[in-house]
């Protein structure tokens, strides 16, 4: 299903955060990317009010949530939106081949956003097109695999990430859902195999990726699973439809109170005397190792960068 994988990046460029019910991988490009709130670019309000919110990454959308109609309008509210500082900001586009791909693109660009999104991609020669068509001071490449072509064509896709700049992979379930017949299922049994596949390639080239939205904003428990289920498959975050699902995101994919105390205690031990050149060092009970101390480390800085 993968094909082409590239090699895993040394061990000394990449981490991994033990938290609660999940994990953080940590490349070299890493940053929090817990709530990612995609927001109509169509809805005036919904962008005035995006800039207040507390999700770690805003996606502008001028896809899926853009009427035909309303495609021109929303292309010229990119430029009055305002983001906070510590927000991530990222423009999901029309898929490349359309007639809105083009004008997309261009006002995507115009607002200098972090990131462009490019749904339904299937190959890697699209995201080579993309980034050659770019500027020199181009932003990075986001990709929706959302197709079962994207699926069996990951590890090419993820082979020229370096080339390109593509830097996440974002799953789109209920376009998943639709282009194989497959239900979401409570629990999404069925989808567990392709997330995986997902993720691994995205790691095999040090990639970010985030779980697809989840639909149904009013069911607060079901959302609250499909967030942790997502935190233990190990993603790095989850896509989002509504300001109601940033908090309990952010909450999933954040270490308790007992894994930043635990990460403090490894910290503390390491760096008494007695154990600064100690390969492991007993704790709670537990046998430490170092590999430990630079998550531990890492969980600390996370916490750090995500004010928690």
């Amino acid at each position: 299903m993968l094909g082409k994988l590239s090699a895993l990046p040394p061990l000394a460029s990449w981490r991994t955060i033990w938290f609660g019910a999940g994990m953080v991988f940590r490349s070299v490009h890493w940053r929090a990317r817990r709530s990612v709130l995609f927001v109509p670019a169509s809805n005036v309000r919904a962008l005035q009010k995006a800039s207040g919110l507390s999700c770690d990454c805003v996606i502008l959308d001028l896809e899926d949530s853009v009427g035909r109609v309303e495609a021109n309008s929303a292309r010229l509210n990119l430029a009055d939106f305002v983001r906070q500082p510590r927000q991530e900001c990222v423009v999901r586009v029309s898929a490349f081949g359309t007639p809105s791909f083009a004008p997309d693109l261009a006002a995507a660009l115009a607002l200098h956003p972090d990131a462009i999104l490019l749904p339904k991609l299937e190959s890697a020669s699209v995201l080579e097109k993309v980034a050659a068509g770019m500027p020199p001071e181009r932003p990075a490449l986001w990709a929706m695999i959302e197709t079962p072509a994207a699926l069996l064509q990951l590890g090419n896709i993820v082979s020229v990430a370096q080339a390109t700049g593509l830097s996440a992979l974002v799953v789109g379930p209920n376009d998943l859902a639709r282009s194989t017949g497959v239900p979401i299922a409570p629990g999404r049994a069925a989808f567990i195999p392709w997330f995986m596949a997902i993720i691994a390639a995205a790691r095999s080239a040090q990639l970010c990726v985030l779980d697809g939205v989840f639909n149904a904003y009013g069911d607060s428990a079901g959302f609250a699973a499909a967030c942790t289920q997502a935190a233990q498959l190990g993603f790095d975050g989850k896509t989002l439809i509504h300001p109601l699902q940033i908090e309990p995101a952010n909450a999933a994919f954040s270490p308790d109170e007992a894994a930043i105390a635990r990460a403090r205690r490894i910290v503390t031990a390491y760096d008494l005397p007695a154990n600064q050149f100690s390969g492991v060092v007993g704790i709670d009970g537990e046998m430490v190792e170092r590999l430990h101390l630079d998550a531990a480390r890492d969980l600390l800085e996370y916490v750090q960068m995500c004010r928690l």
